[in-house]
């Protein structure tokens, strides 16, 4: 049954091996780790028990190695491997299938060629692993992952970055929680500095699924051992040490056999004083069913997760693979072009009513937008407007004196006010029509979000670009009513002012409110009596003087034209300049007037910007986003729906074809896997 898990996992590797894209299952398996010193070939070769790695200077490992060791009892009944060729072992490669490799001489080679077909003959390297199983009666049923070599320093041609790629590399494979790291070190340099457990903590701080491999132990100075490394008191591994004794340099040499370092390895273990009584937990062998043992663990713990993993990867690729038209992507019927449009005009009547599927949480989005726009940017922007910004108080005295003609006026005079008034509506039409073209800015983010939202656009990029086309087109020609509507809307305000409005502050009124002020202002002893006893306002009255006396005393408007009386011949008069404009200080009359005016501008100006912040919101909802929900739908049809157009619009992007191709070997491996785990 334990046997059966590994195999298991060996057909999962198999099957995700020619998708072409990453394998989103992650299955438990072994990954060798270590610098390019610290004997990882010998290590797997010991374990496999044949010689059939790369052997060389620099990087020889440069694409990930995929070891599946199959056992297999002999048909010949041979116990022990020969080292030459046997028709009971043999290894096969996955890129290769049905051919089968007897001579691993010739498997060293395929190895060397497949490598350089995909990194070239320099030193680069490559993250597309090589799937090799060998099939054997004398290995164990495992799998590990043979991992390039950490290297420091780039040697001849290597990229200058190579420390990095092969880092980068690396933790792809490690730091999948599912992996078991084997991280190989040389027992005689100091474990502190090995690169491997270095690396192996970053990923597993804990060492909960880290195996430490001790090489070249009998290597090492007399005198010392691994002891206290393999007892956890240097640096503690949860799944332990095993000290391994590999060929040499010399020995490989001078061809010696796997089966007879195999025999050193185990009579070095069984005389050496430090290890004798611990032999049985040393050696390749041992490793060899131990590593056996923590996959099969690891494989039944992890299955159930697997599975689950299957069965979602599958439903997401299936909705993928149909938002791409199924596995044929037949477009061949305009009924697809009709459904997009149907689709994206309901979204888009949805998204601004605010009736869509998936309403976002986070942020304002379609129809909310567009009352913000209303209700917070255009309501405070016209609010905001204060009409005497620009109209200041000697500007309302010379419209008043320009209104009363060649005659000073009794009263404060009607055209004084609309002249002004008028003046101060028509600034409202600049913000209104600001307020259209945001709300147009609104319906475009609308339809970016739809086109974006939409597989089908990202499938047939030309009818996204035609579909943006028509609709944009469509938005600008509903936005020249939208923009005359509101224009008139504005000029309806300034072309007739509606002073028997109910909330207009009619003209008595705003006198009343003048002269009180101005009562409360002045001293009593100052002002004059009406005949009716009622107090005249200061600047009404001539205060019981002759209106020949104490001219030079006036600081009006013209008072400030007359010359001085010490500098001027007495009866002469100097002619009045080019251009008179407003100066000197107001009179009380003057001030009483002025204040009588943007009492009554304020009030009329405010009923206005009431009327229209209500109005020309109402005017861009009828004329623009309405008329766009109502017409949408007819406006694309006669646009898209035409024959001659259709096979062009239709045409599908080179990466949706990719893509879909992808899907649909993801979605058969994902189902062949689902149906191997389905037999546990």
């Amino acid at each position: 049954m334990d046997q059966s898990l590994i195999k298991l996992v060996n057909k999962l590797q198999d099957a995700f091996h020619d998708v072409g894209i990453q394998n989103p299952i992650d299955l438990p398996q072994i990954t060798v780790l270590g610098s390019q010193s610290s004997g990882k070939s010998s290590v797997l070769e010991n374990i496999v028990g044949r010689d059939f790695l790369p052997r060389g200077t620099g990087i020889v490992t440069r694409r990930p190695l995929v070891l599946q060791l199959i056992n297999r009892p002999s048909a010949s009944g041979a116990t022990e491997p020969t080292g030459q060729t046997n028709e009971d072992e043999w290894g096969e490669f996955l890129h290769l299938p049905g051919e089968k490799f007897h001579d691993f001489q010739k498997i060293r080679d395929e190895i060397v060629r497949d490598t350089e077909l995909k990194t070239g003959k320099n030193a680069g390297i490559s993250a597309q692993p090589i799937n090799l199983r060998i099939y054997s009666p004398h290995v164990l049923t495992l799998t590990l992952v043979d991992l390039p070599g950490l290297t420091k320093n780039p040697v001849g041609d290597q990229p200058r970055d190579i420390e990095r790629q092969i880092r980068d590399m690396l933790l792809k494979y490690i730091s999948k929680p599912n992996a078991i790291i084997l991280a190989v070190t040389a027992a005689n340099t100091d474990l502190a500095n090995s690169d491997g457990l270095k690396l192996a903590s970053e990923v597993d701080p804990d060492g909960t699924r880290t195996v430490g491999v001790l090489t070249k132990v009998d290597l090492m100075d007399a005198g010392t051992d691994v002891v206290d490394i393999l007892a956890g008191r240097v640096i503690p591994l949860r799944l332990g040490y095993v000290p391994v004794v590999n060929r040499g340099q010399r020995d490989i040499d001078t061809r010696k056999t796997v089966s007879a370092a195999l025999e050193a390895e185990h009579e070095f273990f069984a005389n050496h004083p430090s290890y004798s009584s611990k032999a049985q937990f040393c050696g390749t062998p041992f490793l060899a069913r131990k590593l056996s043992t923590i996959l099969m663990h690891h494989i039944r713990n992890t299955l159930p997760d697997i599975k689950t993993r299957i069965q979602s990867q599958l439903k997401k690729f299936e909705i993928e693979l149909a938002s791409l038209g199924g596995a044929m992507g037949d477009t061949s019927s305009g009924n697809v072009v009709l459904s997009i449009i149907t689709d994206f005009c309901n979204e888009f009547r949805q998204v601004i009513d605010g009736n869509s599927n998936d309403l976002s949480v986070n942020e304002l989005a379609g129809g909310a937008r567009i009352s913000f726009v209303f209700h917070e940017l255009f309501s405070n922007g016209v609010k905001s407007i204060d009409p005497f910004d620009a109209v200041k108080d000697a500007d309302i005295r010379t419209i008043l004196y320009n209104s009363s003609g060649s005659s000073p006026a009794l009263f404060v005079t009607t055209s004084a006010f609309e002249v002004i008034v008028k003046q101060q509506i028509r600034r409202l039409e600049e913000p209104s029509l600001k307020c259209c073209a945001l709300v147009y800015d609104e319906l475009v983010r609308i339809l970016s979000q739809l086109l974006a939202k939409n597989s089908a656009f990202r499938r047939f990029p030309a009818l996204r670009e035609r579909f943006n086309s028509v609709v944009i087109q469509y938005f600008k020609r509903c936005m020249s009513p939208t923009n005359k509507l509101v224009s008139d809307i504005v000029s309806a305000e300034a072309c007739y002012l509606n002073t028997g409005h109910p909330d207009f502050l009619s003209g008595h009124r705003a006198v009343a409110i003048v002269t009180e002020r101005f009562n409360a202002a002045q001293t009593p002893a100052t002002t004059a009596e009406f005949r009716s006893g009622k107090p005249i306002p200061p600047g009404l009255a001539n205060n019981n003087k002759d209106l020949d006396v104490d001219i030079k005393e006036s600081s009006g408007f013209f008072g400030s034209f007359f010359p001085s009386k010490n500098k001027a011949k007495k009866g002469m008069m100097e002619p009045p300049p080019p251009s008179l404009k407003a100066s000197g200080t107001l009179t009380d009359r003057e001030a009483m007037e002025t204040d009588v005016i943007k009492l009554l501008i304020t009030s009329y100006f405010n009923i206005t910007k009431r009327t229209v912040i209500d109005m020309v919101p109402k005017a861009i909802m009828l004329n623009l986003v309405n008329h766009s929900k109502e017409n949408m739908q007819r406006e694309l049809l006669q646009a898209l729906y035409q024959p001659d157009i259709l096979k062009e619009l239709m045409k599908e992007s080179d990466h949706v074809v990719a893509r879909r191709r992808e899907c649909v070997k993801m979605i058969g491996a994902l189902e062949k896997a689902a149906e191997i785990c389905a037999t546990v």
